[in-house]
């Protein structure tokens, strides 16, 4: 079924029995289960002119499928969330790898016994994956943090490469900050990996939706009691109502259109941004993307490349790669990592965490608190890095307990 599409001018509000705030897969995958499942009527705002969240893709002028907001590869080891998504789509069975160009020179990331033997040469590789193995066991993943932990200097030698060569500049770029600063859940997702294994995920569960995310997207929301609302702004249509004048008095109610709206909400914007930033924003990275095409099969070896010494790009993705498309013309993107400064132009990617911004985040959660009908959930509404499959198991879980709450209403 298509996409209901209409003009949020034309609605009138009583005829919904739920409204979801965005269409990313937090919102997409509520939507569905709520309509689905409930059979509630349900209202999407999307303040985007597409679905899809920052999964949306497009072809561009040379025929290529692009990602609009950076590459998105699925991958999970949760079986309900991938068998879920596959009602929704077929899968390709692509695996993604990732190389960082060192000086020229590429070598896999995570970094690996192969990455190893061109870093170090195969001799003294040889040694130090044996003593790697002894100390931590074959097929691991050790942090930066445990190797640098270790006495021996050989296995801090690795850590120390690893630290200066693939993590320290990449991760300067990435969050502007020192590594001192960032959060140690960042560290710990550049690992060094004991295994000639060179993809960059070991899921059990990999792919790429075969006809794109757009399409998968428009299959989710193309449900009868599903009416989806593009350019629509959640703080520019929701009336808030608060028990107090205090800055920090609850939200009591949601009205829309005039109308108290008492159904469940699902709320997957950022928080801040409802509430006008009455608090100061809550800080994110940003992301520019530069898309060039070549006369060209391929541009690059891989799907992604990084730049983990040199250039003020981070990495480069290459499409036809992660689509398995074919064709004479390849488009890549270089990816730009900015300062978030500017919510009327740019979008916000990436939570900076840290306890000032955790309790600053808190302070607008707990405006939400004394509202039993919404339910912030996401990336930008929870302040949290998520991976795709965990935003759709949290839909999942989420949208049963809303229907379980609303049945004994």
């Amino acid at each position: 079924m298509a996409v209901n599409y209409a003009d949020f001018r034309d609605i009138a509000i009583e005829n919904y029995d739920a409204v979801v705030v965005g269409s990313g897969f937090a919102g997409a995958v509520s939507a569905r289960q709520l309509a689905e499942e409930g059979g509630l009527r349900v209202l999407v705002i999307e303040k985007r002119a597409h679905i899809a969240g920052n999964m949306y893709d497009e072809y561009d002028e040379a025929g290529v499928l692009v990602h609009r907001y950076g590459p998105h590869i699925f991958h999970t080891n949760d079986q309900r969330a991938y068998d879920y998504l596959a009602r929704f789509t077929e899968w390709s069975s692509y695996q993604h790898r990732v190389l960082a160009d060192w000086y020229g020179t590429y070598m896999p990331v995570p970094f690996n016994k192969n990455s190893m033997e061109i870093a170090f040469g195969d001799e003294k590789a040889a040694r130090l994956i044996e003593k790697l193995v002894d100390t931590f066991g074959d097929e691991r993943k050790v942090t930066i943090n445990e190797l640098r932990a270790q006495e021996d200097p050989e296995l801090q030698e690795v850590a120390d490469f690893v630290y200066q060569n693939v993590f320290l500049y990449y991760t300067q770029k990435q969050w502007g900050l020192t590594p001192e600063e960032v959060d140690p859940s960042v560290t710990a997702r550049v690992p060094v990996f004991i295994s000639r294994d060179n993809r960059y995920f070991q899921d059990a569960f990999q792919g790429m939706p075969v006809d794109g995310y757009t399409r998968l997207f428009e299959n989710l929301l193309g449900h009868e009691k599903i009416t989806v609302c593009l350019s629509t702004e959640a703080e520019s249509v929701f009336d808030l109502v608060f028990a107090g004048r205090e800055e920090d008095a609850p939200l009591e109610a949601i009205h829309i259109k005039g109308v108290p709206f008492a159904g469940p909400i699902v709320y997957t914007g950022p928080l801040d941004e409802l509430f006008l930033g009455r608090f100061g924003r809550l800080p994110y990275r940003s992301l520019d993307f530069v898309y060039e095409t070549f006369d060209e099969t391929y541009h690059l070896p891989c799907g992604t490349v990084n730049y983990t010494v040199t250039e003020d790009y981070t990495r480069i993705t290459e499409f036809k790669w992660l689509t398995e498309q074919t064709g004479d013309k390849t488009t890549i993107m270089r990816e730009y990592s900015r300062a978030y400064e500017d919510p009327a132009t740019q979008i916000p990617y990436y939570a900076i965490i840290n306890d000032d911004n955790d309790a600053l985040y808190a302070r607008y959660r707990r405006l939400t608190d004394a509202l039993p009908n919404f339910h912030p959930l996401g990336r930008l509404a929870e302040y949290r890095y998520f991976n795709m499959d965990k935003v759709v198991a949290d839909a999942l879980a989420a949208s049963e307990k809303i229907l379980t709450e609303t049945a004994d209403a």
